[in-house]
């Protein structure tokens, strides 16, 4: 099969059975061509539906996760979106369709160049890779309209609270180093309501306000 028709049939079995069926996050998946955002080893399995390493001990998540965050976030055409965690590109390249802007924080500066290089083979112009510790915030663009975490925390940055405009909303794997919930924080009028959703294992968030280790 074509790396198209595996697009297809990642949609539709992946992500579509499971319930996801936001018609913009859908569209979004099938524009990003994920086959590009891991090593050339395992693109022929770059549809399966599993996380894959991208090197510097860091995975791109499976399909459906991707699309679930994605979904939840429900990102408007207007928004700017903070992501924390870019690993490959791909979230990003994601939410590029979906987004005005999308800024996102990498600690690690091998995977940031190659992130870039990714989005840019795919004529990305409205993400803004930048290397730096993600739970410290990026305030010279802040506020943001949404906020994603790709890596799992052991509790929601302050920081990240306070770059995140009003009626804004922020998704991120909350829990411990081996298992999370996705939790989706809303904020309004300075006040904020969790909702916990899916349970999940992302690596986890490393900087001054993640895990220890």
């Amino acid at each position: 099969m074509s790396f198209d028709d595996l697009r297809e049939r990642m949609i539709t079995e992946q992500i579509e059975s499971r319930g996801v069926t936001d018609i913009k996050v859908l569209d979004a998946m099938r524009k990003v061509k994920r086959e590009l955002y891991v090593s050339k080893e395992v693109a022929n399995i770059a549809y399966s539906d599993t996380p894959l390493p991208i090197g510097s001990g860091q995975t791109i998540s499976q399909p459906y996760i991707v699309a679930r965050m994605t979904e939840l976030l429900k990102v408007e055409k207007t928004n700017r979106v903070l992501e924390i965690g870019t690993g490959s590109g791909y979230q990003a390249a994601v939410l590029s369709h979906l987004a005005s802007k999308v800024f996102s924080m990498e600690r690690i500066r091998e995977l940031r160049v190659q992130a870039q290089v990714n989005v840019e083979r795919e004529g990305i112009k409205n993400v803004f890779i930048i290397t730096g510790d993600g739970t410290i915030g990026l305030s010279q663009y802040a506020p943001f309209d949404r906020i994603i975490i790709t890596a799992a925390s052991p509790e929601i940055p302050k920081i990240l609270l306070e770059e995140l405009a009003n009626n804004g909303i922020m998704i991120i794997p909350l829990g411990s180093i081996s298992f999370q919930a996705l939790v989706r924080v809303t904020k309004k009028d300075d006040q904020f309501f969790k909702e916990e959703f899916d349970s999940c294992t992302f690596v986890p968030l490393i900087g001054k306000y993640g895990f220890k280790i």
